[in-house]
């Protein structure tokens, strides 16, 4: 009887929390693209320095960048909400995003990696962390003619995942294709890179099941699959990053391939270009710490 009456308030509160993102997605789009970034920069920026999970930023900034004094690990963690904000809020307009000189819409620094990718057959695997407007990197690639396709993580309400993927999937078109994480997806991305796809993915977060590689000096659970993708295809790996110039303006910049230098010692080289892959995101945070989503328990607790 309990479990079929906490059933069916699980089901009311997930119905009540599609429509209440239904309504924000609706009231988003009748805005400016510049006018959505600004209300959701000024809303996350004001509310959530005050949220719990703001703790977990500042114990990350403590140990990553112990240079920091309060008020700069402050000033820090008010960036991180005001781009996450505005990168909530741009979403429901992310199809209405294209490549423009000045207002919204983006612009790309080292395109000549890309099209010495192209050059060579096109099949790259492109990693990123939460810079930015991350959400940009997959409809950029698709636009320039890429066949690549990510990752996601299933929303736990059916119908708010439905609702995300559909503003993701119009822009990104017909030629990005996205895998859910786990298990059916990794077996997707291996076929779509072994048909000639490339594969874009987000490597920045925790993953409990992953190798330990050094971040920021301190051991730090990572995700191996993109490096070992590389050494079993044999194919370059690209750094990008979405650098936010302004409400609804966007700057992709794709840095020179990693190089790849395989020894015939499998755990020596997946462990090789996972830290090289982490000392690189490590580089970007350093030069722009607000840029990136600190709010993410990305090492593991320290004992007392």
């Amino acid at each position: 009887m309990a479990s079929s009456i906490a059933t069916r308030l699980h089901a009311v509160a997930d119905r009540l929390q599609a429509l209440l993102l239904n309504l924000a997605v609706s009231g988003l789009q009748r805005l400016s693209p510049v006018a959505a970034s600004d209300l959701g920069g000024w809303i996350a920026r004001t509310v959530g320095p005050f949220l719990a999970v703001s703790r977990v930023a500042d114990d990350n900034l403590r140990r990553a960048l112990p240079e920091l004094d309060a008020q700069a690990r402050a000033r820090v963690i008010r960036g991180v909400w005001d781009n996450l904000g505005r990168t909530v809020a741009e979403l429901p307009h992310l199809a209405g995003f294209h490549r423009t000189a000045a207002g919204p819409g983006w612009e790309i620094e080292g395109e000549a990696h890309l099209a010495n990718l192209r050059a060579a057959g096109g099949q790259a695997l492109f990693f990123s962390g939460h810079f930015g407007n991350w959400a940009m990197i997959l409809p950029i690639a698709a636009s320039l003619g890429l066949r690549v396709a990510g990752v996601y993580r299933t929303a736990s309400n059916l119908a708010v995942d439905r609702l995300i993927q559909s503003l993701r999937q119009s822009a990104l078109g017909p030629r990005v294709t996205m895998f859910p994480k786990g298990a059916q997806g990794a077996r997707a991305a291996l076929l779509h890179l072994r048909d000639g796809g490339s594969l874009g993915l987000l490597v920045d977060q925790k993953m409990n099941d992953g190798i330990a590689v050094p971040f920021f000096g301190r051991d730090a659970m990572t995700a191996p699959a993109l490096a070992q993708f590389a050494r079993h295809f044999s194919i370059p790996i690209l750094p990008v990053r979405v650098v936010r110039l302004g409400p609804a303006r966007f700057r992709l910049v794709c840095d020179p391939p990693l190089p790849v230098a395989l020894t015939g010692d499998r755990t020596a080289d997946i462990y090789a270009l996972t830290l090289a892959i982490n000392q690189t995101l490590e580089r970007w945070i350093r030069a722009d710490p607000a840029s990136w989503l600190w709010l993410h328990r990305r090492w593991p607790k320290q004992r007392p």
